[in-house]
């Protein structure tokens, strides 16, 4: 005799489960309530490495866009590493505009914008923790970081 295949066997199962219970009440259950979730439904994460003006305020546009549009339910995540770092630091070595450093303050501290400075790159410019604007956390290493944000369900934008 050959073995049937298991969607056949789903479906006989099925159909004697039918005919077993016909006409009888099967015993209901209130359904669970969803299980809470961690954090706003919506999550990203921008890719900051380049030093153009354009460029940075491009992302703070998008960025200004996401919270405009998802208000409360979004987690906005930025990770600065190479030439795009300096809009972090509180004496860039690259020109960076003052209103855009000023829109990074806003963000965070207006909205809980995460700005996340990568310290492989801050070690190559020797600098450390009091060189960085004060809404910057400091990861060890800026891709891990950005890994880390998609593994916890983050969007990654990058351009």
């Amino acid at each position: 005799m050959t073995p049937s295949p298991p969607l056949a066997r789903r479906h006989l199962l099925g159909a004697i489960a039918a005919t077993a219970t016909a006409g009888t009440a099967l015993p209901t259950r209130a359904a669970s309530p969803p299980a809470p979730a961690d954090g706003p439904p919506h999550k990203i994460v921008y890719q900051l490495n380049r030093p153009e003006h354009d460029y940075q305020e491009a992302i703070l546009n998008s960025i200004s866009a996401m919270l405009k549009k998802y208000v409360d339910d979004v987690a906005i995540a930025v990770v600065a590493w190479g030439p795009g770092l300096h809009l972090l630091a509180k004496q860039p070595q690259r020109p960076v505009a003052a209103l855009l450093q000023q829109r990074v303050r806003g963000m965070s501290e207006s909205y809980g914008v995460e700005f996340v400075a990568c310290g492989n790159t801050m070690h190559s410019l020797n600098w450390s923790k009091t060189d960085m604007l004060d809404v910057a956390r400091i990861e060890e290493v800026g891709a891990a970081a950005m890994m880390e944000y998609q593994e916890k369900g983050y969007a990654y934008i990058a351009w």
